[in-house]
């Protein structure tokens, strides 16, 4: 291959790379993140998280790492100005001292997003971290949160996160969805 030739192909390589995003961040549009506890006789009590920020980051040409933080301190709960204050206050999330949730997943192939499966890492909350999985649905569309949704669900258990508040009214999980679409732009 001559020198020309050579040149010719880095400059290509060079290109492609710098045409792909090192990260494709969330579209506020199409992007919502949401939870539910159940209290001990049953009652469902949904909550959102209406700020956040997060991307999924480009790490090799098939890995990804997902990268999100949630506003504790923003969070809502559906229909009662009286439990979104318990929710922020310091039997639960504690937002006054911990005011962001965080969650960075190990790096997976980006074939994940369309098959589904377990996407592993390294939830935060109130400022203890433990490893999680969150359980992502095979997406009906070609390219993953930007043609479809990126759908997916989990849930941790109350008392690993010393959120132990209300244990008499509520249950010991917090149920977790996630829909994230990403901005065309990235």
């Amino acid at each position: 291959m001559t020198q020309r030739r050579i040149g010719a192909l880095v400059a290509l390589a060079a290109a492609l790379c710098l045409a792909t995003p090192a990260a494709a961040k969330f579209d506020p549009a199409g992007t919502a993140f949401g939870f539910h506890l159940r209290t001990r006789w049953g009652q469902r009590i949904d909550g959102t998280f209406p700020q956040y920020s997060g991307e999924v980051r480009r790490l090799a040409e098939d890995q990804r790492q997902v990268h999100l933080m949630l506003d504790a301190d923003a969070v809502q709960l559906a229909g009662s100005d009286r439990y979104t204050r318990m929710a922020r206050g310091p039997t639960f999330f504690d937002a006054a001292r911990h005011p962001q949730i965080t969650f960075v997943s190990e790096p997976f192939p980006v074939a994940l997003l369309a098959r589904g499966g377990a996407l592993r890492g390294t939830l935060t909350l109130r400022g203890v971290s433990r490893a999680e999985a969150f359980e992502v649905l095979p997406a009906p569309c070609g390219r993953p949160g930007h043609d479809c949704d990126v759908i997916a669900h989990g849930s941790v258990r109350r008392d690993h996160y010393g959120l132990d508040g209300l244990q008499t009214l509520l249950g010991n999980r917090v149920h977790f969805s996630l829909r994230v679409r990403l901005a065309d732009d990235s």
